[in-house]
């Protein structure tokens, strides 16, 4: 099992930017992937970004050039950097983790986003 925890959520303005953490409670190298994803209420979840075991990584077409996500593995941190951004881009952010071995996947509380003048 694993315990993720966001933090960094805000009030920003359009154009500004934002780095968003997620801390999990053990080893991120053994997990197969760690993602971002991001919902407004009454929507449905979409992914943001993900980084897959290895490095790789896969960011939404609204993001693509304005979220960089990465990781520490020596903290246990992936991280969501998020510039230039648009007030479509409110909504809480959440972190999730897959285990493809154990067949699980475990999602931190969240942490809202608001992007507004």
């Amino acid at each position: 099992q694993v315990q993720l925890v966001e933090s960094g959520g805000g009030l920003v303005q359009p154009g500004g930017s934002l780095s968003l953490s997620c801390a999990a409670s053990r080893s991120i190298l053994t997990l197969d992937a760690v993602g971002w994803y991001r919902q407004v209420l009454g929507d449905t979840r979409e992914l943001v970004a993900i980084i897959i075991d290895g490095g790789n990584t896969i960011y939404a077409d609204a993001v693509k050039g304005r979220f960089t996500i990465s990781r520490d593995n020596a903290k246990n941190v992936v991280y969501l950097q998020m510039n230039s951004l648009r007030p479509e881009d409110t909504a809480v952010y959440y972190c999730k983790a897959d285990d493809l071995g154990l067949g699980m996947d475990y999602w931190g509380k969240g942490t809202l986003v608001t992007v507004s003048s």
